[in-house]
């Protein structure tokens, strides 16, 4: 999954944002497995990425929720 920048996510509408905000979580949580079994992190920076991603969503779904 791409990595969405604000403005991106602010044109998406609340459904959008749960399943994208789903799939992110989900791959987090992909990617914390692995590292745990041992594998090697394809790409480290991913997993602060997607983070990032995730507290975007959250942001800007909490800022709707306030207007």
């Amino acid at each position: 999954m791409a990595i969405l920048k604000a403005k991106e996510i602010r044109n998406l509408d609340e459904k959008e944002l749960e399943k994208r905000l789903k799939d992110l979580r989900l791959q987090l949580a992909k990617e914390r497995a692995n590292i745990n079994v041992g594998a090697s992190v394809t790409s480290p920076g991913k997993i602060r990425e997607i983070r990032r991603t995730i507290a975007r969503i959250e942001t800007i779904k909490n800022e709707k929720r306030l207007k």
